[in-house]
């Protein structure tokens, strides 16, 4: 039976959310309030507060950021856009295309979505405006496709989910791969279909190689140039699943990396670009940290209440299919993406549902494949998405117009592709079984 100090706990954490308060110092303060209703000591919240960040995998997410926040100020994503026109851009709707392709090699460079909205609607959508797409649609789509930052490795929220769970970041990294190009090509696809409707006269003209000649050399130019930005994606890759170095020491590879072609290669990493680099890296880190503490703080203190051990009762009592269980925790999680942020959601539900998983027999790897696409789509998903706030306003469309646009890709490609990754364990279980070993990623 939940004591009155668990009540408390879980009561002052919603009233806080509703009126809006800081969820970090919320995690913090409604664990302190559970304590002091029910009598306990508050002493162990700084010994927990101190251990959730004394680990490699959190100094990893530091420098990941960071890799993150130099993509546009050193100069890789210009080169990665223009990459990615000489790839798609003479499809049918491959300008905008161009969105979802240089999202993809992005995804690769900052592991999280936010970076790609920032890098890539300023370089865009005023561009193909000029071309004749309407603002709304390329910005949309972009939004759209900001969440493959977290599928496409390394991604910052499988970091998390690892560091809460205690599975290998390696084989989580490898578990998002597959969801992550189904998504991209289901995004393709879509928009192939729906460009159209977003098109409107326009005198200028993209300049684009009209044969395959044409074409074949343009590839390979911006290839070349582009070397240095792609270098590094694949530089971590090959280094983690080569046994050259960790996924911890991968980020601080990275976040080197992208300073040196930024200075020596691309030329236009200035000393006032990496200030306010740095300075974004410090606040987004900050937050991160603040949650990942706090957040941990509460969870351990449910879990010494016995809420997980509830939650699992509970739902294996409503509940006795364990398919319909991991859909009642997929509608859950897109509640939650409505009005939370994706670490949040990860630091809170994740030590409260691992039980449930456990004794339902659910593979871990793949729980984390599902919950990591999962909060991606709360990126996207109104009242409170982070794309669209960011979106509507570098883009400068209305917020409302931005959503209405964005609802087909919500709906007909991003939560079909959740239920594929919940559903089709193979999806994000064989690749890291293949490359790494059935002994890492256990029986699914």
């Amino acid at each position: 039976m939940i004591d009155i100090g668990t009540v408390t706990t879980l009561i002052s954490f919603l009233v806080g959310i509703v009126l809006g308060f800081p969820i970090g110092w919320l995690f913090i303060g409604s664990t302190a309030l559970g304590l002091l209703v029910m009598g306990g000591s508050t002493a162990f919240m700084a010994n927990t507060f101190f251990h959730a960040l004394d680990s490699s995998t959190v100094m990893a997410i530091a420098f990941f950021v960071f890799s993150g926040a130099l993509i546009s100020e050193a100069g890789l994503a210009d080169r990665i856009v223009n990459f990615s026109y000489s790839l798609v851009g003479r499809l049918k709707g491959g300008l905008t295309a161009v969105g979802i392709v240089a999202t993809l090699f992005l995804g690769a460079l900052t592991g999280s979505s936010v970076p790609c909205i920032a890098a890539l609607i300023p370089l865009l959508v005023p561009r193909l405006e000029k071309f004749g797409y309407k603002r709304v649609y390329t910005t949309a789509l972009l939004c759209s496709s900001s969440y493959l930052g977290y599928l496409i490795p390394p991604s910052v929220p499988a970091m998390i989910y690892c560091l809460l769970s205690g599975q290998s970041v390696a084989a989580l990294f490898l578990a998002t791969v597959f969801p992550g190009f189904v998504l991209a090509i289901g995004y393709g696809l879509l928009n192939y279909f729906m460009v159209d409707r977003y098109t409107f006269e326009s005198s200028e003209k993209p300049e684009l190689p009209t044969t395959f000649k044409e074409s074949f050399r343009d590839v390979l130019h911006t290839g070349r140039v582009a070397i240095p930005a792609l270098g590094c994606p694949v530089l971590i890759l090959v280094g983690i699943y080569g046994g050259i170095f960790t996924p911890n020491e991968a980020g601080g590879i990275a976040s080197v990396y992208c300073l040196l072609v930024g200075w020596f290669a691309y030329r236009e990493l200035t000393n006032a670009k990496l200030k306010k680099a740095l300075s974004g890296t410090i606040g987004t880190f900050g937050m991160t940290t603040l949650l990942l503490a706090g957040g941990t703080i509460l969870t351990r203190f449910l879990t010494r209440q016995g809420v997980a051990q509830e939650v699992a009762t509970f739902m294996l009592t409503l509940f006795e299919n364990k398919y319909l269980i991991l859909l009642m925790l997929n509608i859950f999680l897109l509640f939650l993406g409505m009005f939370l942020d994706g670490i949040p959601i990860l630091i809170l539900v994740v030590p409260l549902v691992l039980p449930l998983m456990q004794e339902l027999g659910v593979n871990l790897v793949h729980l984390g494949a599902m919950m990591v696409v999962n909060v991606g789509i709360g990126v996207m998903t109104p009242p409170f998405a982070m794309s669209i706030f960011v979106g509507s306003r570098l883009a400068q469309v209305p917020a409302a117009e931005l959503t209405k646009t964005m609802m087909p890709f919500l709906f007909l490609v991003s939560l079909p592709v959740l239920l594929l990754t919940t559903y089709v364990p193979a999806l994000s279980c064989w690749l890291p079984e293949v490359l790494l070993g059935a002994s890492v990623v256990g029986p699914w």
